[in-house]
């Protein structure tokens, strides 16, 4: 009966007698076997004598074996072998590269691992192979080069990696090459612009790698290179600027970077840049306007960035805009308002920044504005009512700020209106009643607001209202029921409020009451 079984299922069996009595020609047509978390007799009475010949999955996950069974080199026609979290797990044995079919090899988090065998070289047609977490592999074969079939590798975490071969650049069908983590990993092999395929390359955290190969601009495939928090790297190669498939260059934390190549304007298919937490960079390279497919850009945590240049606007494809945290920049460019195709917009913590430009107003694609902390802003420009698409408004923490223009009323789009801690808020415009689209309003924290105003009951989409810590609240408008749609109202710490009009009453949707 089961000669016709084609998977089983042993998981987390520790305890499970001998299996000797189903003998040799047991499973014969079995394809999928699953020891995760067996204990290593199970694994070994299982598979030793056993007919595994026709097995295509074999999953000895976190079995804690100390060696691979040497049965194991009959499955030919082995596809995937798992072999993760086996912490125990010192060495792979030579025959493994006899597995001609392995098409998948996960070892990560074999903790204990230090090193593959010459023989894995032979596994040809390999197309993934797992490494995450050996945290104590130090290198790998040069054999790794003759993977013809390898399309991902993975290695992340592995913190003890100190170089790469050579050889790694003989992968012509490599796409992906995770190195995440590699904290050792003090620079890459200049045959790695061999790399033909090559369409992912992840450096992340890799915070020994000084240098990039100048080889690196031959990477005709690359489509996304993440370098971030490479901490130790101090600048880009030149040769940067040939990578003419790449969609997505990440710098992030390269607190060491002092400025870009220009030739970093050459990148015709870039569409993000991410150069957060470059606290040293001062400007952007005035070739940056050749990038015309850019639609993200983040400067966030540019502390030394003072202005931005007016060429900033010739970005016309841009969509998101993250500013924040740039905690010297006082103003604006009057050009801002070309970006016809910004939607999303970030200020947030520009802690200097004083006024925006009336321009502002001619962002028609804008959808969401983040001003949260630009503690030094006193005033919104009028022209802001010009804002059809914008459709959240965050200005909480904006301490300085007195007054909101009456124009704002004009924001038919406008959804969310965040005004929490404006503590020097002391009204609200009446035309705050003409927010139609209006859905949730926070006044949290607005110490100085006296009152509301009655048209406020116009506000037919809200569906939110906060009013916690308005200390200075003295009365709701009786207007406040003709909010239909109000399901939340918080009156917490509204000191001097002595009573709840009677109109309260007629809010049908209401459901929560903070009081």
């Amino acid at each position: 009966m089961l000669e016709n079984l084609e998977g089983i299922s042993l998981k987390k069996c520790v305890n499970l007698p001998t299996l000797s009595q189903i003998g040799s020609k047991g499973f014969r047509n079995l394809r999928l076997v699953d020891l995760t978390e067996a204990s290593p007799t199970i694994v070994e009475n299982f598979i030793q004598g056993r007919n595994l010949n026709n097995v295509k999955w074999l999953c000895l996950k976190n079995s804690m074996i100390q060696k691979v069974p040497s049965n194991l080199f009959y499955c030919l026609q082995l596809r995937v072998l798992d072999l993760s979290r086996c912490s125990n797990l010192k060495e792979l044995p030579s025959y493994i590269g006899q597995l001609n079919a392995l098409q998948e090899l996960d070892l990560s988090w074999c903790l204990n691992l230090k090193e593959l065998p010459s023989s894995i070289g032979d596994l040809n047609a390999l197309q993934k192979l797992s490494l995450e977490g050996c945290s104590n592999l130090k290198k790998l074969p040069s054999s790794i080069g003759q993977f013809n079939a390898l399309q991902e590798l993975d290695l992340l975490r592995c913190s003890n990696l100190e170089e790469l071969p050579s050889s790694i650049g003989q992968l012509n069908a490599l796409q992906k090459l995770d190195l995440r983590g590699c904290s050792n990993l003090k620079k890459l092999p200049s045959s790695i612009g061999q790399l033909n395929a090559f369409q992912k390359l992840d450096l992340s955290w890799c915070s020994n790698l000084k240098e990039l190969p100048s080889s690196i601009g031959q990477l005709n495939a690359l489509q996304k290179l993440h370098l971030s928090w490479c901490s130790s790297s101090k600048e880009l190669p030149s040769s940067i600027g040939q990578l003419n498939a790449l969609q997505r260059l990440n710098l992030e934390g390269w607190s060491n970077l002092k400025k870009l190549p220009s030739s970093i304007g050459q990148l015709n298919a870039l569409q993000e840049l991410d150069l957060s937490w470059c606290c040293n960079l001062k400007e952007l390279p005035s070739s940056i306007i050749q990038l015309t497919t850019l639609q993200r850009i983040y400067l966030k945590g540019w502390s030394n960035l003072k202005e931005l240049p007016s060429y900033i606007s010739q970005l016309n494809a841009l969509q998101k805009f993250d500013l924040s945290w740039c905690s010297n920049l006082k103003e604006l460019p009057s050009t801002i308002g070309q970006l016809n195709a910004l939607q999303k917009f970030n200020l947030s913590r520009c802690s200097n920044l004083k006024e925006l430009p009336s321009s502002i107003g001619q962002l028609n694609a804008l959808k969401e504005l983040d001003l949260k902390g630009c503690s030094n802003l006193k005033e919104l420009p009028s022209s802001i009512s010009q804002l059809n698409a914008l459709q959240m408004i965050y200005l909480g923490g904006c301490s300085s700020l007195n007054e909101l223009p009456s124009s704002i009323g004009e924001l038919n789009a406008l959804k969310e209106l965040d005004l929490l801690m404006c503590s020097n808020l002391k009204e609200l415009p009446s035309s705050i009643g003409q927010l139609n689209a209006l859905q949730k309003l926070d006044l949290g924290g607005c110490s100085n607001l006296k009152e509301l105003p009655s048209s406020i009951g116009k506000l037919n989409a809200l569906q939110i209202l906060n009013l916690e810590g308005c200390s200075n609240l003295k009365e709701l408008p009786s207007s406040i029921g003709q909010l239909n749609a109000l399901q939340k109202l918080n009156l917490l710490r509204c000191s001097n409020l002595k009573e709840i009009p009677s109109s309260i009453g007629q809010l049908n949707a209401f459901q929560k009451l903070h009081l």
